[in-house]
């Protein structure tokens, strides 16, 4: 072949290479849309590293300073602040008792001072009239729970039908001897007295003199402690006399000879017998202080026994029966809300969770212990341990016959006696003219408060 063939057909074969590389190439595809634009999820909003938790209410729990109480109380505070966190407690407790009632005056109606407080139950009329507490809201504290749960004294909480008021515990009456005094006077420390007549030979015969000093008081009648309750509810009706109308509105305690005898046998341990005095300082104190024989007192004295006079050598007996009766004041402390707290519906919930915590059987139980009084929750007081304590056992006893008073202002009910006995004893005024003059004194309260109501 030619050299000019071969450069030909050389030629034509690159030509047809490049026709085909042309035809294999692919065919361009259209651009693809944009996609739409989406939305961004959404982020998390960012939180602090650590978040302050919200400051717990604050209320404050008023009562007067009594060792014991207080004592337990703060463990009560202790207890339920752990189960509640986010409620706090201020425990104002250093309030002297006679200084009490004027606190309570001055600022509750200010609206400032205590949220939930303590109170005789025989304040509640006049603490109610002054517009201190409120009623206990039914859906919280039921009537018929409380008839059932608790003693039956604590029906005095009610008023006109409605509860304003619950206690942790009740107490009543019982005798406390001095063993040591006993034995030293030459009697049976284990046989104390069970009747009037052996109170008045037991105490006459404890009882040593040095000239008008007392070294050993054989038994004090304090009008201003709790000796006015036993004249009222014991030995008026131990000589046959009721203190008071069924309805409470006659006072009674000069309705018959024998309640002059009974207000004679109040007197005679002082004017006759002469086994103590009226104006010793402090008969409880001189209990503890080993100076008296013989001394009426609640429960609640177990537990300033037990911190102040650990080695007092001592037991406690029913109260003397007289005429094959037995009789005992039945009494109580109670809780109330008050109107303070009433204001506030935050306020409001945190006491009424305070008050179902200190009123509740575990913290009866707590009570007993620590302070000698009986808990008010009958599933706590129904323990076969506490009637068989050689202390507390007397206290239990009396449960079955004790009688609590309704008392219009229980203070000015007190004073009436004190003024007739100092009168009597102090001045040597006539005895029966004293009784009436008492007499008249409360029936004038109880006048003016059903007048009212």
């Amino acid at each position: 072949m030619s050299k000019s063939r071969i450069a030909l057909f050389v030629a034509l074969l690159i030509a047809t290479l490049l026709v085909v590389v042309a035809c294999a190439s692919p065919t361009p595809t259209p651009e693809a849309k944009p996609s739409e634009p989406t939305e961004a999820p959404p982020q998390p909003t960012p939180t602090p590293e650590s978040e302050a938790p919200p400051e717990p209410i604050e209320i404050e729990y008023w009562q007067y300073n009594f060792g014991a109480r207080v004592d337990a109380m703060n463990k009560l505070i202790e207890m339920f602040e752990a189960e509640n966190p986010d409620i706090k407690i201020i425990h104002n407790s250093d309030i002297p008792y006679d200084n009490y009632r004027d606190k309570i005056a001055a600022s509750v109606p200010a609206g400032v001072g205590p949220d939930v407080a303590t109170l005789f139950y025989g304040w509640q009329p006049a603490w109610i009239d002054a517009g201190y507490i409120v009623p206990l809201p039914e859906d919280q504290f039921p009537p018929d729970m409380v008839v059932k749960e608790f003693s039956p004294m604590v029906q005095a909480s009610f008023f006109d039908g409605t509860l304003y008021t619950l206690p942790t515990a009740v107490r009543t009456l019982a005798l406390f001897y001095n063993k040591d005094l006993m034995e030293a006077a030459g009697l049976d420390p284990e046989k104390p007295p069970a009747t009037l007549k052996e109170l008045e030979e037991q105490a006459v015969q404890c009882t040593k003199r040095n000239g008008d000093e007392f070294e050993v008081y054989g038994f004090i009648v304090n009008p201003a402690g709790q000796a006015h309750h036993w004249f009222r509810e014991v030995l008026l009706r131990q000589y046959g006399q009721q203190p008071y109308s069924d309805d409470y509105r006659q006072v009674l305690w000069n309705a018959s000879e024998g309640g002059y005898e009974a207000w004679n046998q109040f007197l005679k341990f002082e004017t006759e017998l002469e086994t103590g005095r009226r104006d010793f300082e402090s008969d409880p104190d001189g209990f503890l202080a080993g100076k008296v024989c013989f001394h009426i007192d609640g429960s609640f004295r177990l537990g300033t026994i037990a911190k102040k006079a650990p080695d007092l050598n001592f037991g406690v007996t029913e109260l003397p029966e007289h005429n094959g009766v037995k009789s005992t004041f039945g009494s109580y402390w109670t809780h109330g809300i008050t109107t303070k707290a009433a204001a506030d519906p935050a306020r409001l919930e945190a006491a009424i969770k305070f008050l179902k915590f200190i009123t509740s059987p575990e913290a009866g139980r707590i009570w007993v212990d620590m302070v000698g009084e009986l808990p008010a929750q009958l599933e706590a007081a129904d323990d076969p341990d506490l009637l068989e304590d050689p202390k507390l056992g007397a206290f239990v006893a009396g449960l079955s016959y004790a009688r609590s008073t309704f008392f219009v202002d229980e203070s000015k009910d007190r004073q009436a006696i004190i003024d007739a006995y100092d009168a009597v004893v102090l001045n040597g005024a006539d005895p029966a003219q004293e009784l009436d003059i008492a007499v008249q004194t409360v029936q004038e309260l109880l006048d003016k408060f059903w007048a009212e109501h």
